[in-house]
């Protein structure tokens, strides 16, 4: 039995610096729900950060924080080794001045989703992900994190700083048999071919499951689903995963 779901779309906007520009924010925000902007470690800096808020605002789009590690050359996706007050602290520091450019506009800051290897890790590492539940704790805002068979168990420990948690699937990255994602850098780390994407999309909101690249059935209940800006048809693919429930 199929039950559609109607989750918000999301996206990773502003990750740019200085004259350089990756993917196509002016494009896309128009057809998202959420801005996932980058805080200025692993990509953007004060003006690209503000002219996205501007963008996300014009189109009515929820604004969240993209903290990542301080990693601009490997773009946030390499590990650093931390103290896990060393991550409250850049987590702090990051979600902090987006919130800042955000009320200098009257815009309201909705949530926090990592990025990149940040993200990851607090998947994996249970005290890394206690460090970034304290860090949101700050700002009484949820925090977005991979949907996966085990939700309980993170949930249980976001209670106990009393953050809401956002759960989140994403349309083109694989998974592994325990519901993480398979690693970027893997040949199969993500679906390249379209229909693959909308296959995968029909199958988490119609039926709650995804399937892993080795066959297994995984149950996941996702709030929200990440959609990749650097898709060369991410308007006409947004377009057509939204289709599955409209």
């Amino acid at each position: 039995m199929s039950t559609t779901r109607t989750i918000k779309l999301n996206c990773d906007m502003g990750q740019g610096f200085g004259v350089w520009r990756m993917g196509t924010d002016e494009e896309i925000m128009p057809h998202i729900d959420m801005a996932n902007i980058a805080c200025g470690f692993h990509a953007a800096d004060p003006h690209i950060i503000s002219k996205t808020i501007d963008l996300a605002l014009q189109n009515d789009v929820m604004i969240g924080a993209h903290p990542g590690y301080p990693d601009k050359q490997g773009f946030g996706q390499r590990s650093f080794a931390m103290s896990d007050e060393e991550i409250c602290d850049i987590v702090i520091y990051q979600v902090g001045a987006l919130k800042a450019l955000c009320e200098s506009k009257n815009a309201e800051l909705s949530y926090v989703k990592p990025h990149g290897a940040l993200y990851r890790d607090m998947m994996k590492d249970k005290n890394i992900f206690r460090s970034v539940v304290d860090a949101v704790s700050c700002f009484n805002l949820p925090l977005m994190i991979l949907a996966s068979p085990n939700n309980q168990d993170y949930l249980d420990l976001a209670d106990r700083f009393d953050v809401p948690l956002l759960f989140e699937a994403f349309a083109d990255r694989t998974y592994l048999a325990n519901g993480q994602l398979t690693p970027d850098t893997s040949a199969n780390g993500r679906l390249r071919n379209e229909e693959a994407i909308v296959n995968q999309v029909k199958q988490i909101t119609r039926y709650g499951k995804v399937t892993s690249a080795d066959g297994f059935i995984l149950a996941i209940e996702a709030d929200t689903l990440c959609i990749d800006t650097n898709h060369p048809r991410a308007v006409e693919l947004i377009n057509r995963i939204r289709e599955q429930w409209c």
